[in-house]
């Protein structure tokens, strides 16, 4: 009885469930965004906007390229992938959409415990930093993405 226990046991993923969440999250209203236009809307936009489109594309390319780097070590920018070209149509979009989610879903499976979140991961840009703070700033850049495509939608 007195033995002390820590406030988090060795296999515990409280962080690491809820980044997966956040994460999750941003790609369910990607979609919804997605969904909500026309084949002929999506990439449409006033003169000097972005459009949804490109928006939810960059929004995509944060995580894409985040978790192609941590599981592959793929650390290329899918901007040349990824062109409304390439991706016309919302079909086309959100099929992209559910490939980048299956491979942050693979990333995130690997993810053992909260404490490998600390451990440091080497990015071509930034050097290395530790993987949560990698995780947070594409969280960040990819909901400044989303955010853009909603207030161009509005």
């Amino acid at each position: 009885m007195g033995e002390k226990t820590s406030a988090q046991t060795p296999n515990e993923r409280l962080i690491v469930e809820s980044l997966d969440r956040e994460f999750a999250r941003l790609h369910v209203r990607s979609c919804a965004i997605v969904e909500k236009m026309t084949d002929e809307t999506l990439y449409s936009s006033n003169p000097g906007a972005t459009s949804v489109g490109d928006s939810i594309l960059r929004c995509a390319a944060e995580i894409e390229q985040t978790f192609g780097g941590v599981t592959a070590n793929l650390w290329d920018d899918p901007f040349e992938w990824t062109l409304p070209e390439q991706l016309s149509t919302r079909s086309k979009v959100l099929e992209h959409l559910g490939e980048v989610e299956a491979l942050r879903q693979r990333a995130f499976t690997s993810f053992s415990d909260d404490a490998c979140l600390s451990k440091h991961v080497a990015t071509p840009s930034t050097g290395t930093q530790p993987l949560i703070e990698l995780l947070l700033k594409t969280l960040l850049r990819a909901s400044d993405h989303q955010s853009q495509a909603r207030a161009t939608l509005r």
